[in-house]
């Protein structure tokens, strides 16, 4: 049977949040003090989708049986340490009534850098979150996911570097900024346990992440000086190369 609208609302992460942090963090530390979440206690979902959407990400360029990832090992690694504990933790200790479906949580992982692949930032002249976004919303669709959720996924991707205050933004949409602002600038540091961010670091190492997404950033500032990413000026990159959070774990391979 079909969901309705309002079902879809909750399955796929589409209900209104404040965009403004003073309503739903503050300048608290915390929600609620963290514990420890193991790696092991946030499986990906085992659904069709989702085993769609990861042999996705090894044959998107493969031929045959020559496997070939569609990202780079570094950003495949950053996409799982947000799908294992650091978006679970954030928003189940955090924000307990967030609602959206187990399902939905590693799509948007999955996906939302798609437009950082350097054959995206050479070859098409729109900012790679813009571009991303509709890419992830086709290739989703192509996987006969739910229309829906491939557009939840989508828009959280569109606006998941745009941290503005004022206005609301769906659930997930929230979310991906935080867990990405969390492991990429080290922001919101104590929504996380200590421990927990050793787990996934083990699990999914950061292999000089913060300098590869840094170099990234600033190389799609040089091929196209007019996109979003000018918004944040050099905060941006800044922020990144200079992760005091991961700095500990960020050499790590």
């Amino acid at each position: 049977m079909a969901l309705t609208r309002e079902q879809q609302i909750k399955e796929y992460g589409w209900i209104a949040l404040s965009c403004d942090p003073k309503v739903w963090g503050g300048t608290k530390p915390f929600n609620k003090e963290p514990v420890l979440q193991l790696c092991k206690d946030v499986p990906l979902p085992d659904t069709p989708l989702v085993h769609a959407a990861m042999d996705m990400r090894v044959f998107y360029y493969g031929k045959e049986n020559k496997y070939k990832l569609m990202f780079c090992v570094e950003c495949y690694e950053e996409k799982r340490r947000h799908t294992s504990s650091l978006g679970m933790a954030i928003t189940s200790q955090q924000f307990p009534k967030w609602k959206f479906s187990p399902e939905t949580w590693p799509l948007t992982c999955l996906f939302h850098d798609i437009g950082t692949i350097n054959k995206h930032t050479h070859g098409t002249l729109m900012y790679f979150q813009f571009y991303g976004g509709i890419l992830a919303l086709q290739k989703l669709k192509e996987l006969n996911g739910p229309i829906s959720q491939a557009e939840g996924v989508s828009e959280a991707i569109i606006r998941h570097q745009d941290p503005v205050e004022i206005g609301n933004i769906h659930t997930i949409g929230l979310l991906i900024q935080l867990a990405t602002q969390y492991d990429n600038m080290g922001y919101r540091p104590g929504y996380v346990h200590p421990d927990t961010i050793k787990g996934v670091v083990s699990h999914y190492p950061r292999r000089n992440w913060s300098k590869c997404f840094t170099k990234k950033i600033r190389e799609e500032v040089t091929v196209k000086p007019w996109c979003h990413t000018t918004a944040s000026e050099e905060r941006f990159p800044h922020d990144v190369e200079h992760n005091a959070l991961m700095e500990p774990y960020d050499a790590l391979h």
